[in-house]
């Protein structure tokens, strides 16, 4: 089969389309073929090396957690699907015909598999980050880079919860933020008086990582009501990253019952075809997203 590999750790120039053997479903686990694959700041973070120390990772290797397509092989112990079901989820080297997923949901009626891609990763980190950070309905949470995936999700989460949302992103996107239920302002010089002129803010969410920490402690006045998922200086300020580690199946359960009530969508800002993996992540890499970028193979 053809899957997007790299052997060595650097820009996107190293990501590679090539012929590779087929995985195979194991014990409680699928096999699709890919139809979709989503495009997450993870992925180009380890095709740079930036996990080694803490998950070294043996090269050549492949790319991508997020994926959607149709079951194509069924691991043992696995009872709730037949092949030809159309799913979405998460599992391992999804820019690829064909992946392995650990976790998945079947395709809520509407969505197109590159939406579907696009849902699992940004879906469980959104639910994570509104945990983590403690706000509760009826309070104000802040989002910084509120326009992308994550962002996108937070926003419409949060506001299903009955949190009001503030975010900030760029002049292009103040409309977009709007439409999900936000109320919207710019970042750049002058972005903590802006906001500070809305009221009181409970909570904040850091996710570019664009050096706006200390105006978000400044504004909650608490590091512990303060959350980055970018800003790996945030332990010296006495702020939380928020790394790895929720649960798929709540996220992809959530995000099913949001998509049929109609209270999340995550629009596709782009597509790309699998041969231009590296035009995606340097694209991902610049910023400035509204929603998702997707890989269609």
């Amino acid at each position: 089969m053809r899957a997007i590999r790299f052997a060595e750790f650097g820009s996107p120039d190293v990501l590679e389309l090539t012929a590779v053997a087929e995985p195979h479903a194991g014990p409680g686990q699928i096999r699709i073929a890919v139809r979709a694959a989503g495009v997450n700041p993870h992925d180009w973070r380890v095709r740079e090396g930036q996990f080694q120390r803490v998950h070294p990772l043996q090269l050549p290797a492949g790319v991508g957690q997020d994926a959607a397509g149709v079951v194509d092989e069924i691991g043992d112990g696995v009872t709730d699907l037949a092949v030809g079901e159309p799913v979405f989820g998460r599992g391992a080297d999804t820019y690829a015909e064909y992946a392995v997923l650990s976790s998945w949901a079947r395709l809520p009626g509407g969505l197109t598999f590159a939406e579907a891609a696009g849902y699992p990763s940004v879906v469980e980190t959104a639910l994570r980050i509104i945990r983590m950070v403690g706000v509760e309905p009826g309070q104000t949470l802040l989002v910084s880079g509120a326009a992308g995936g994550v962002g996108s999700t937070v926003l419409q989460i949060a506001r299903d919860r009955g949190i009001t949302v503030i975010g900030t992103a760029g002049t292009a996107n103040q409309d977009y933020l709007r439409s999900l239920g936000a109320i919207a302002t710019t970042y750049g010089p002058g972005w903590v008086e802006r906001v500070r002129r809305f009221g009181r803010i409970d909570a904040a969410l850091d996710l570019n990582g664009t050096g706006v920490l200390r105006g978000l402690l400044d504004l909650t006045g608490n590091p512990d009501k303060v959350v980055t998922i970018a800003d790996l200086e945030a332990p010296m300020l006495g702020i939380r990253f928020a790394g790895v580690g929720g649960s798929m199946p709540e996220a992809l359960a959530t995000a099913v019952d949001l998509i049929r009530r109609g209270k999340l969508r995550i629009p596709v800002d782009r597509s790309y075809p699998l041969t231009e993996a590296a035009a995606a992540h340097a694209d991902s890499q610049s910023g400035h997203t509204r929603g998702r970028r997707v890989l269609l193979v």
